[in-house]
């Protein structure tokens, strides 16, 4: 199928972006790496007024160090943080979790605001910023506001972000000392997205935070799983299988993939080989 028609419009700095989005004739929709937006568009599942490309704005690029936090730009592309030293030595998780992101290809082209605005249930990086406590820093023509990861999130292709509000950064805590991480997903081939899939942080005070993806309409959380974690510097066989049967705080849902049943299985046997990689680090 084709698109349906549209205006076309590239602005090259944040303010005259915001201009864009605020003009509510227009019925912007923004355009960061494409790899998600032109499909849905071909499909007829979006059909955006204004087709606003935010590739040339500058502002948005870069990944920057500060003294706790690392802060990456909007149009940073997947490629660009899996080849990132600050990445590799101040956010683990995130490039763990970068080579099961879908494709070389589509990596190549995929933003890391484009991925966190669509709010995809299947998608890695939201379940990342979840357990990281990560923030969106979101702008308008009204100012720049903080959005925590936890509330940012709203359900399939849904968020916080208002449609005069564009995201320009993504900020993540830098890793401690002795903080540690776990990842898996299971999916039909690598690359595709996930049937199901799960991250976990555990600080060093042994706090554990556990966010799964690709098992309801958005990454969630798991709070039960967290406080029967949270303080166990041994992860035990036993204590692993109690953690898979805490699993009953998700409402999972089914997709094309597998039904809420079998969502649920997977992940129990995603939360089980993660802890397993954990205590074997």
């Amino acid at each position: 199928m084709k698109a349906p028609d549209f205006s076309y419009e590239k602005p090259t700095t944040i303010s005259d972006v915001l201009a864009l989005l605020a003009n509510n004739e227009l019925e912007c929709q923004l355009l960061a790496g494409g790899q998600s937006l032109m499909p849905m568009m071909n499909f007829r599942m979006a059909s955006p007024g204004t087709l606003v490309d935010i590739s040339n704005v500058s502002e948005l690029s870069g990944i920057n160090e500060r003294d706790e936090t690392i802060e990456i730009g909007a149009m940073v592309r997947y490629r660009e943080l899996e080849l990132s030293e600050i990445i590799k030595a101040h956010c683990p998780l995130v490039a763990m979790v970068l080579p099961y992101v879908a494709h070389a290809a589509i990596r190549n082209r995929g933003t890391i605001g484009g991925s966190i605005g669509l709010s995809d249930p299947a998608a890695e990086l939201p379940a990342v910023l979840l357990v990281l406590d990560g923030k969106i820093e979101i702008t308008s023509e009204k100012g720049i506001r903080l959005e925590p990861a936890r509330t940012f999130f709203k359900g399939i292709y849904e968020t916080s972000c208002e449609p005069d509000e564009l995201i320009t950064k993504i900020i993540l805590p830098k890793k401690h000392l002795k903080q540690k991480f776990g990842f898996h997903e299971i999916a039909r081939r690598h690359g595709d997205y996930a049937m199901a899939g799960v991250c976990i942080a555990q600080d060093i005070d042994l706090k554990v935070r556990v966010a799964f993806f690709g098992v309801a309409d958005r990454a969630v959380r798991s709070i039960a799983v967290e406080k029967l974690l949270s303080g166990n510097s041994d992860l035990s066989e036993q204590l692993i299988k109690d953690a898979q049967n805490a699993l009953n705080d998700i409402e999972f849902e089914g997709d094309m993939n597998a039904g809420p049943e079998a969502k649920q299985h997977i992940a129990k046997v995603v939360l089980e080989r993660a802890l397993k990689e954990m205590k074997n680090e």
